[in-house]
């Protein structure tokens, strides 16, 4: 067995593990509220607050989330339909059913994770003194996607560098 193989049946096994809890009404709850904040619509109501009470630095922070946005959404895309790794499989393996229905086939990277993680960082160059609030959200909401049964932790892990990278790179440019 290769590095790839055995890399991979680990995350399968991990990902069954964590899949487990989620099966909790509780746990899953709160999985698909937290996932829901990953939606997007979250991002747009936070930055027009940010613009509305915080003018100066809202503009500004309202720039380098289109910036990052306009480079993490076709990023993430290329990459998904290039790798084209299969979502956790539904009812006929191990006995279980996804909590939710995902847009498409493909799971990684994690897109929820990628635009929490890259928001999370945005904000946090802005107002850092929350920056530990955002990070536990985006790594909740990423948490929240395997819990649901839709990605495995590499897709979670992936998302959160792809993401954390975009908000870098665009915290770099003047806007």
């Amino acid at each position: 067995m290769n590095t790839l193989q055995k890399l991979t049946l680990l995350d399968t096994r991990l990902f069954f593990q964590v899949n487990l809890i989620g099966q909790l009404p509780s746990v899953k709850k709160l999985s698909l509220g937290l996932s829901r904040c990953g939606d997007g619509h979250l991002y747009l109501i936070a930055a027009m607050l940010l613009w509305q009470f915080d003018f100066h630095q809202g503009q500004q922070f309202i720039q380098h989330a289109v910036l990052a946005f306009a480079i993490e959404l076709p990023l993430y895309l290329l990459l998904k339909n290039a790798i084209q790794r299969e979502r956790p499989r539904g009812p006929t393996q191990h006995g279980w059913t996804p909590a939710i229905h995902p847009s498409d086939r493909f799971s990684f990277p994690s897109g929820h994770t990628a635009a929490a993680f890259m928001f999370a960082w945005l904000l946090a160059a802005y107002y850092p003194q929350f920056t530990v609030y955002y990070l536990m959200l985006a790594t909740g909401i990423g948490l929240s996607r395997v819990l649901l049964g839709v990605h495995y932790p590499t897709d979670i892990l992936a998302g959160a560098g792809l993401g954390s990278l975009i908000a870098l790179v665009v915290l770099q440019t003047s806007v």
